[in-house]
């Protein structure tokens, strides 16, 4: 049977001040479109950036691909799924993005995160026992409603 895997869900509007004269999300902005989905996932574990900080460690990301499907366009509300693929060597994340009205998929993507110890000032190649033990302890607290 394969591993349970956090996952969490966030809706938002393409605004104004994020589209290009045709009213198009600018390109650049999907970036900022994970962060909101990896925000809401991170707030879920209980991780959130100032956890992060009392932790001892920052997360800086080392690799994303966007893969872009159909165009987000104003005032278009979409609903963003984001997962946790991988947690004991890195922080990957899959991002799915959808018309939230239709469900039409309009964007996959993936981003990396390594863990960076701020003491020592060096990047870990495993994600240190404090942030799996978060991860498990939300995946436990799903299992148990």
């Amino acid at each position: 049977m394969a591993e349970k895997k956090l996952k969490t869900t966030v809706e938002f509007r393409v605004e104004f001040y994020d589209v290009d004269s045709m009213k198009v999300a600018w390109h650049g902005n999907y970036v900022k479109y994970m962060e909101v989905a990896r925000c809401a996932l991170l707030a879920k574990m209980k991780y959130d950036y100032f956890a992060m900080e009392k932790s001892g460690f920052v997360w800086p990301v080392v690799d994303m691909h966007i893969r872009y499907l159909r165009p987000m366009i104003f005032m278009q509300k979409i609903r963003a799924e984001v997962t946790l693929e991988e947690y004991e060597v890195c922080m990957k994340l899959s991002y799915k993005f959808f018309d939230a009205e239709t469900g039409t998929l309009l964007c996959k993507a993936e981003s990396m995160q390594m863990a960076v110890d701020m003491n020592k000032r060096e990047s870990l190649m495993v994600c240190p026992a404090y942030f799996i033990d978060k991860v498990r302890a939300a995946l436990a607290a799903e299992e148990n409603g």
